[in-house]
């Protein structure tokens, strides 16, 4: 008997065990810790979410690994940092499945613990195989292999990336949804097709659904700008304004669908990644524009999830994991009046820390997580405990009765008791920015690596912005300066030896660590 399956048959058989949970874990996009109102956001009604704080535990020290999206969710999935293993910088929309079909996940885990699985959503991990150096090789009128399937989830309903790259449709098990055999796909990241438009011209922008500021100039969808090119599929093309609720509908309907075996969900939102084109349902809910009314959309399928276990009878033994892949951003590529709206209404995306998504600071990967387990998690529940994301492989498996040990030998740390009780476990947290920006938080301190800053956007909102050379040593007091406004470096020069050297051990592991089997 495999030995995943013996732990499982051990976890439930063992006496005073608690019955492996469901598992649905939401994830946001570019949601930031000042953004939803168990957090503290004024400006952003988000009763839904506020409704599972309140009902589970809020974290207080929650932390993604990267400050941008591939990174964390390749981490997230695997157990390893993703700066380990190249090729996991943000991907294009024709890339390659990332994550080797031979390593373990947490889905290829729980599924073989005897849990369904599905990930619907966003999936910015790459689909197909790279052939040789080429990218863009990928047929999008054939099945698409590998992707989701090969790494554990029998089910999914994705998008390839993101809504601001092509191509923009949906892909359910491995084929393109609604796609006409006579109008195929293609993709091109390398140039135009014969008479595509000219987006830098000024007579097109003004006919433009929504600007852009920079970068999203290439194919034009349904009245915006978008990274790279896509012709044909015509009939595919997905609506922006309804993703939210196709991604929340398909979720709602697998969890009926498998609510008499144990499951596990991923649950990525697009929500409020660029661009951000929101029903007319939720356009005007906040005084910050789409962003803000995106954050709305995202706490409605929140809603939905929560209704759709407790139609289904199960939400008293489901495990509900919430957290975002980065912190926020205001302006990433579309004149949305983000900047403004946040400014003029003294919101915080960030809530009291520094930076955002693309940096290293503290706003960048101290994001919300939120646990709900009836039963298990104290209601009401407020805990400081440090959680990384690339925890949920060891902990997840742990809880679902399967093996944690592939997980563990990489990066992965078993913190079930910090989501049980608020238990502390870990006492660093590593974090990535991209490129060579490292921080190391332990404690109440939070070292940050010298970095170059000419290509990182620094401004994530009002008051998110500290003056100062970035190529030093920085080291901050968080229970002082949670802003990480004052550089005491030179006031603890043990301290940052210590952090220094601790971080370095851990960057020396290297790329290409050997993978478990």
């Amino acid at each position: 008997m495999r030995l995943a399956a013996v732990l499982c048959l051990l976890a439930v058989a063992a006496p005073g065990a608690v019955e492996r949970p469901n598992i649905v874990l939401i994830y946001a996009d570019d949601i930031g810790w000042g953004d939803l109102g168990c957090y503290g956001a004024k400006a952003i009604p988000t009763p839904n979410i506020d409704r599972l704080a309140a009902q589970g535990a809020r974290f207080t020290s929650g932390y993604c690994t990267s400050a941008t999206c591939t990174p964390s969710r390749y981490s997230m999935l695997t157990g390893e940092y993703a700066w380990r293993r190249k090729g996991t910088n943000v991907l294009p929309g024709d890339a390659a499945l990332v994550i080797p079909t031979s390593r373990p996940t947490v889905a290829t885990a729980l599924r073989d613990a005897g849990y369904a699985t599905a990930v619907v959503g966003k999936w910015h991990l790459g689909l197909g195989a790279r052939k040789g150096e080429e990218a863009g090789s990928l047929d999008w009128n054939k099945p698409i292999a590998p992707g989701p399937r090969e790494v554990g989830f029998q089910f999914s309903f994705i998008m390839a990336a993101t809504g601001d790259r092509v191509p923009t449709v949906y892909v359910r098990d491995g084929s393109v949804v609604g796609l006409d055999p006579k109008d195929p796909i293609e993709v091109s990241y390398k140039g135009p097709f014969p008479g595509d438009p000219d987006l830098k011209s000024e007579a097109i922008r003004r006919t433009l659904r929504q600007d852009w500021s920079h970068g999203h100039n290439m194919a034009l969808v349904n009245g915006v700008g978008r990274i790279g090119w896509m012709r044909g599929g015509k009939a595919a093309v997905w609506d922006d304004t309804t993703m939210g609720d196709v991604f929340a509908g398909q979720a709602a309907r697998w969890i009926e669908s498998v609510k008499d075996k144990p499951f596990f969900l991923y649950y990525a939102s697009h929500e409020n990644h660029v661009p951000r084109v929101v029903h007319p349902r939720h356009a005007g809910k906040t005084p910050l524009g789409p962003r803000g009314d995106a954050v709305v959309a995202f706490d409605e399928q929140v809603g939905r999830i929560l209704e759709a276990l407790e139609r289904s009878g199960v939400a008293g033994k489901t495990l509900v994991l919430l957290s975002s892949d980065n912190g926020p951003v205001l302006d990433d590529g579309y004149k949305d009046e983000a900047f403004e709206r946040n400014r003029d209404a003294g919101h915080l995306p960030a809530g009291p820390f520094r930076g955002g998504k693309y940096s290293p600071h503290q706003g960048g990967t101290r994001v919300s997580l939120l646990a709900r387990w009836p039963g298990v998690i104290k209601p009401g529940a407020v805990s400081d405990a440090l959680v990384s994301q690339v925890d949920f492989p060891a902990t997840l498996a742990r809880l679902g009765g399967a093996d944690p040990a592939p997980f563990a030998a990489l990066d992965s740390v078993d913190v079930s008791a910090s989501i049980r009780d608020g238990s502390p476990v870990r006492d660093h947290v590593v974090s990535h920015a991209g490129g060579p920006r490292y921080s190391l938080r332990e404690g109440n301190w939070a070292y940050v690596a010298p970095y170059a800053a000419a290509n990182l956007r620094t401004y994530h909102g009002p008051g998110h912005v500290t003056p100062g050379p970035t190529n030093v040593d920085q080291l901050h007091d968080l229970e002082k300066d949670p802003g990480e406004r004052r550089n005491v470096a030179a006031d603890n020069p043990e301290v940052v030896a210590r952090l220094k050297a601790r971080l370095d051990a851990a960057r020396a592991k290297g790329e290409n660590q050997p993978l478990p089997r």
